[in-house]
């Protein structure tokens, strides 16, 4: 099945690219562009990124864009308790692959605390996320089992991460995979921002892709949360 034979729910676009390099590219001029929108509009941006192995070659061409880096603050949307030193640490993914050159300028405020357990560093994160400007552009990526951010189905907390109205930022979660303990924005902060992407690459993501097009459980798959708001996909075989 190709992705054009998608059904969509009409607040999503799609934007089907040829390669991972193509993606990469396309997806982060149009970040840089927004950004640099909000910039002109009134005076600072934020972007809040997704970590992993596949962003990558975006984060990579999102740092050579030319943007007024001290203007723009930069988040996470997930993030591994580990510290920044360790190989699974997404801020130390962005220090290697984002923010560098021109753009170290930019302030990055990570979800990564120091803290005798879990529930207290979500709590610190919370805290520190208080300070987060409202988000411009948030770029989500999507696992195999549908989870998002690092909401994943199964996890303790994730209907409180799922609740539209909590007020609460950061949650504790629990992945299944190595490291399992995980620190996530919520539903709540993530789907306040004002431009929202998704990132899917290859057959396997495109069929968890209609996997959760075809169900309304969230709980199940938590991706399902953001495909009925306005959305940009951006694909690739």
């Amino acid at each position: 099945m190709a992705i054009s034979e998608l059904k969509l729910p009409e607040a999503v676009q799609l934007h089907e690219l040829a390669d991972a390099r193509a993606l990469a590219a396309t997806l982060a001029h149009e970040v840089a562009e927004r950004l640099r929108a909000a910039i002109a509009a009134k005076g600072q941006a934020c972007v809040v990124l997704s970590g992993g192995r596949s962003p990558v070659p975006f984060l990579e061409k999102l740092a050579g864009e030319p943007l007024d880096w001290a203007k723009i603050t930069v988040s996470l949307a997930d993030e591994r308790w580990v510290p920044v030193e360790h190989a699974d640490s997404n801020a130390g993914l962005l220090a290697r692959h984002l923010l560098k050159g021109a753009a170290a300028k930019a302030r990055f405020v990570g979800l990564y605390q120091q803290a005798g357990n879990l529930d207290a560093a979500a709590a610190s994160a919370d805290q520190a996320l208080a300070e987060l400007p409202p988000i411009d552009v948030l770029v989500l990526g999507m696992g195999d089992d549908g989870h998002t951010a690092s909401l994943f189905p199964g996890s303790p907390h994730l209907a409180e991460g799922l609740d539209p109205e909590n007020t609460r930022r950061c949650l504790p979660m629990l992945a299944p995979s190595v490291p399992r303990q995980r620190l996530s924005m919520t539903r709540s902060l993530l789907a306040s921002a004002a431009f929202i992407a998704l990132a899917v690459q290859g057959p396997g993501k495109l069929a968890t892709l209609r996997a959760a097009l075809a169900g309304k459980d969230l709980s199940e798959m938590p991706i399902r949360a953001f495909l009925h708001d306005p959305l940009s996909i951006y694909w690739c075989p």
